[in-house]
């Protein structure tokens, strides 16, 4: 396996990075600063410099990457095409050239309530509206998926074990990056993680169970 990783130096993304690593998967980071990159990002990491709006670099970019995890998001600004061009079309663009390159496995990290238009996320120029367009997109493509929607993202990792439901079931709550990051590494090993949409989140009283246990009961 070897794996491409989009989105590698955000918060999510680079715990992505570290994830895979451990399990000595081999990474090509996509990044658009590699000295930027090379200080948040394990050693082992090849850095890729590109950009998930120019479709044209993605197809050399991916190498001979097996799976692709991405881990994108559009940050606050005040261009109200940012959510559009990084969470719709930038995904897009991935989606296609891993349909082009055969990737056996396509994770994306997207979010709790994408399909719930009146939420307050959506005051941010529709960002859950553009998430879901790219979700529905990876599911008409034909690829093999895994769409993971976390609850609220927070940077410090706890014990609490994960909650995972199926698409549309689990409306609040939040979640460590880092066991995020352990969800979308996971669901390329799990066979009942494919053609999926898992919903999770992290509460100290809730069971623990293994992530094939989580996953097949989605």
């Amino acid at each position: 396996m070897r794996a491409f990783v989009a989105g590698a130096t955000g918060e999510t993304g680079r715990r992505i990075v570290q994830e895979l690593i451990a399990r000595n998967i081999l990474v090509r980071a996509l990044v658009r600063d590699t000295q930027k990159a090379r200080e948040i990002l394990p050693p082992e990491a090849e850095l890729i410099v590109g950009d998930i709006l120019n479709s044209d670099s993605l197809n050399a970019a991916l190498g001979d990457s097996t799976v692709l995890l991405c881990a994108t998001g559009a940050r606050p600004s005040f261009d109200p095409t940012g959510p559009y061009k990084v969470d719709f079309e930038g995904t897009k663009n991935l989606v296609n050239v891993a349909k082009a390159k055969g990737i056996e496995h396509f994770v994306l990290v997207s979010s709790l309530c994408t399909s719930l238009l009146f939420h307050p996320l959506n005051l941010f120029w529709l960002v859950l509206v553009w998430k879901k367009q790219a979700e529905e997109y990876i599911q008409k493509s034909g690829l093999t998926y895994t769409i993971v929607r976390p609850g609220g993202l927070k940077n410090e990792d706890n014990s609490n074990p994960i909650i995972m439901q199926s698409a549309d079931t689990l409306f609040d709550g939040s979640i460590p990056r880092q066991k995020v990051a352990q969800v979308s590494v996971e669901a390329l090993f799990e066979p009942t993680a494919k053609n999926k949409i898992v919903e999770i989140v992290s509460q100290p009283d809730a069971a623990a169970k293994s992530f094939g246990e989580l996953f097949q009961q989605c």
